[in-house]
């Protein structure tokens, strides 16, 4: 169940967003990211207008629309011509693959179908506590899971989420799960993969990660290392995964 809204003043907290000065619009902005987080407007939903927004901050239709703007290019929010803003969700399509960067070599749609190996709670280890912002000893989640392309394997995945906030993840909720994972964990543990670093390496396949894979031991893979975040910059998922690239290669886009 998501958090309940704070129903406090919100236009008597501008100017106390921040430590320092910071301009109008972005202290709607951190308003805006304040009650994203508690809840108070789900993955998908419509957010008030521009000039109800306004109306609450008590600040201009311009400030709360250069916020917003800000927010949509962040990818926190959604505009939609004639229909409003959305907070961003990873349930459709055009989201699913978000922050996965590989792509066929033909230049069709990732099309990956799901194995999973292996679900557990554990000790997150001291590397993995550490990345996640946790306490020493603290529950962590496991997940290794195959990513195939036409039954074949080409990603390898190791994920480790904070056991506090996944309470209740296990292989039967994964396994039965149609859709993005990441829409599970917005729809069923409230939590919202926002944006995402990644560290990127040139590694050779492993002997027991080339069984999995599917390629002989030594061969180049690439390891990719990715940290994702909800809002307020909270790390929640630590993500390593080894990419088959025969038939697919990464893919990001520079502006």
């Amino acid at each position: 169940m998501p958090p309940v809204a704070d129903t406090t003043d919100d236009a008597a907290n501008i100017g106390s967003a921040t430590p320092s000065f910071s301009p109008l619009y972005q202290q709607i902005k951190a308003l805006l990211v304040q009650r994203l987080q508690a809840g108070e407007w789900q993955p998908g939903q419509v957010i008030p207008s521009e000039v109800d927004l306004a109306a609450r901050f008590k600040v201009s239709q311009g400030t709360v629309r250069k916020a917003i703007d800000e927010m949509a290019t962040d990818n926190v929010l959604v505009r939609r011509q004639g229909k409003g803003t959305f907070v961003a969700t990873h349930a459709e399509e055009s989201t699913q693959y978000r922050f996965l960067r590989l792509t066929p070599d033909d230049g069709s749609s990732p099309d990956l179908q799901r194995r999973l190996l292996e679900c557990r709670r554990m000790r997150a280890p001291v590397e993995v506590a550490r990345l996640l912002m946790l306490k020493a000893g603290e529950a962590a989640v496991q997940v290794r899971r195959l990513l195939l392309a036409a039954d074949s394997p080409v990603v390898l995945d190791d994920l480790w989420l904070p056991g506090t906030l996944f309470k209740g993840l296990t292989a039967e909720r994964l396994e039965g799960w149609r859709g993005p994972m990441y829409r599970l964990f917005e729809a069923e543990f409230a939590v919202h993969m926002i944006r995402a670093e990644e560290k990127i390496r040139a590694v050779a396949a492993a002997e027991e990660e080339a069984v999995l894979l599917g390629v002989p031991a030594g061969t180049p893979l690439l390891s990719v290392e990715r940290l994702s975040f909800t809002y307020g910059d909270r790390p929640v998922e630590l993500r390593r995964g080894l990419y088959q690239t025969a038939s697919h290669h990464y893919r990001n886009m520079l502006s």
